[in-house]
């Protein structure tokens, strides 16, 4: 698969966010538990919302410059149930504020399922 890799995104709770607005970084427990920092393309953010954070309406999707980024990404595979194409972009460092574009909520539908978000400012 073929994922626009100009704009990626990050989900974290708005708890969290704020943590990391308050500290100057953003270091999810992935950080210290994998190395990483877990990132999706916007089409592809859906499969870990879903599978991780399934009814939750605390979310922030945090929208990402990753020219912006100090450390390298790597593609790499998710989970055995993702397509064995699929790749996930993973953040070998702390998420810089800098290069957080938008934080924005995201909200599963009526149904508790999340969608790929709409991008900030296209209608």
């Amino acid at each position: 698969m073929i994922y626009d890799t100009h704009t990626l995104v990050h989900l974290c709770s708005s708890q969290e966010w704020q943590q990391s607005v308050h500290a100057g970084v953003h270091r999810p427990a992935s950080l210290t538990e994998s190395g990483f920092v877990h990132l999706s393309a916007p089409a592809q953010v859906h499969l870990p919302a879903n599978r991780l954070f399934a009814g939750r309406t605390d979310l922030l999707v945090l929208w990402l410059d990753p020219t912006r980024f100090a450390d390298e990404v790597k593609w790499e595979p998710g989970v055995p149930s993702d397509p064995a194409s699929m790749l996930f972009p993973h953040l070998y460092g702390p998420l810089p504020l800098a290069a957080v574009v938008t934080a924005e909520p995201y909200l599963p539908g009526a149904d508790g399922v999340f969608v790929t978000p709409r991008r900030p400012g296209v209608a």
